[in-house]
């Protein structure tokens, strides 16, 4: 079964950087894409960013356009998050997720099967 393993995440004030890693494991496929979701307490999981192993295409939403860039790692299965010039609104749990699939379309939770356990950030201000 596949399994994501994150780390990276802990407590940074606003204006501050912080780089997330998700690296993969128990599977044997050419071709994925792994995505970053978050969710804060209260609001629906929100699809950050994703990347597809295949072709390093990639989707942001635009709330983190120019701030956060996605980068992968094929040769490590590992993905990462670099996130620059947080905000406290950018305080929560923020999830790796994992599909079988060359490239996705829309960064939203139904397009994944598997996912990480979650890490917490937190922007203090």
């Amino acid at each position: 079964e596949v399994q994501l393993v994150e780390s990276g995440g802990g407590l940074v004030q606003a204006g501050g950087s912080l780089r997330l890693s998700c690296a993969a494991s128990g599977f044997t496929f050419d071709d994925y894409t792994i995505g970053w979701f978050r969710q804060a307490p209260g609001k629906e999981r929100e699809g950050i960013s994703c990347i597809s192993s295949s072709d390093g295409s990639t989707l942001y939403a635009d709330s983190v356009k120019g701030r956060f860039t996605i980068s992968s790692d094929n040769a490590k299965n590992t993905v990462y998050l670099q996130m620059n010039s947080l905000k406290p609104e950018d305080t929560a749990v923020y999830y790796c997720a994992f599909r079988e699939v060359y490239t996705v379309w829309k960064l939203t939770p139904e397009q994944f099967d598997y996912w990480g356990q979650g890490t917490q950030v937190t922007v203090s201000s």
